[in-house]
């Protein structure tokens, strides 16, 4: 007999429509890709995003970040918080692999950007990160920047989630986490447009974690190994995409948002947890070059802002459940393990 909970789990989250894929693809042009490490104690790798099929240097994609807690070594951030754009792909990895990541969006970019470091000046890696060190030997520094290559090379419209690429030693509420994506679809205008969520999910204390409005937390303490009373650490890192025109501060506004979808679940965003949301836009993009020294873009009237709000929420929300729902059960260093949520509720008979 099938668990009321499992059954529970698969609702939707709101009730917005999701894109086909519900994933961070609906947003047409985007793509991602993993290479995951997965060999005893190493259990890590490298998620990547791109955007578009032109060279991300020269045509440069309108973006925002928030830190809602700054516990995190991200790099790349000031730039992007300063200019509101970006120009490389988007890379995921764990704590001490963000040098060999950035070292690897920096090869990726000057094979195919010959201006970079004479003419252009240099290039900016954004590249995010949590702490996989409970599943994964994170000293080892397995991450090499060749992964980052091996990752971008995957990058598609069709990817896994779960317990994948970066993901694979990340571990959300006491149990498994990893990457997890999901999309709404709003009308503006007469129009349909997408926004869609991306999560790399490494946060949260059992006790805290709420399903689709449903507390959990004091019901699955039993498919936890470690302390499920110790301090909130980890992190979360959630990307939202759309194809929606909007300004930088528009798309701040937006990244904001997704820490209404993290309290959803159950998090707090305790002292020992980096929480960080980049949000952007297809729309406009800006070209490295311009021929007028003026620009003009679009931007939704501030008024017809709450249905990209609820979009990110719902979006967001849904991609830190599928995070978990996706993922297996991994055991890394010295035996640790971090069950499958979908494991979990499908041995509950309650």
């Amino acid at each position: 007999m099938q668990s009321p909970l499992l059954s529970h789990a698969k609702h939707p989250v709101g009730t917005l429509p999701h894109g086909p894929l519900n994933t961070i693809c609906d947003v047409p042009g985007v793509r991602v890709g993993h290479h995951t490490l997965s060999q005893g104690m190493i259990q890590t790798g490298v998620t990547a995003l791109t955007i578009g099929d032109e060279n991300p240097f020269y045509l440069k994609t309108r973006a925002a970040v928030h830190v809602f807690n700054g516990f995190g070594k991200s790099a790349g951030l000031v730039q992007v918080e300063e200019l509101g754009q970006l120009e490389t792909p988007v890379v995921l990895t764990n704590t001490l692999s963000v040098g060999a990541a950035s070292e690897g969006v920096v090869r990726y970019m000057l094979e195919r950007t010959p201006e970079i470091g004479r003419e252009a000046g240099t290039v900016n890696p954004l590249v995010f990160e949590c702490n996989d060190g409970y599943l994964n030997n994170i000293r080892a520094l397995a991450v090499r920047p060749e992964h980052v290559e091996l990752a971008l090379g995957a990058a598609s419209q069709n990817f896994e989630q779960g317990s994948v690429g970066a993901g694979r030693g990340m571990s959300a509420f006491g149990l498994k986490g990893g990457i997890g994506s999901a999309s709404r679809q709003i009308t503006v205008g007469g129009r349909l447009y997408v926004v869609g969520a991306l999560v790399l999910t490494n946060m949260g204390r059992m006790p805290d974690f709420i399903m689709n409005g449903l507390d959990l937390g004091f019901q699955l303490e039993h498919a936890v190994d470690d302390d499920v009373h110790g301090a909130e650490k980890g992190s979360i890192i959630m990307i939202v995409g759309t194809n929606l025109p909007l300004s930088e501060r528009q798309l701040k506004r937006v990244a904001k948002r997704t820490g209404v979808a993290l309290a959803r679940t159950g998090s707090y965003m305790g002292h020992g947890s980096g929480d960080i949301a980049m949000a952007f836009t297809t729309a406009d993009p800006i070209p490295n070059k311009p021929r007028k020294q003026f620009q003009s873009i679009q931007q939704l009237d501030e008024g017809r802002m709450d249905r990209v709000f609820r979009a990110t929420v719902d979006a967001t929300e849904a991609a830190i459940l599928n995070s978990m729902l996706a993922a297996e059960t991994v055991i890394g260093r010295e035996n640790h393990v971090r069950r499958g949520l979908l494991e979990v509720l499908e041995d509950l008979s309650i």
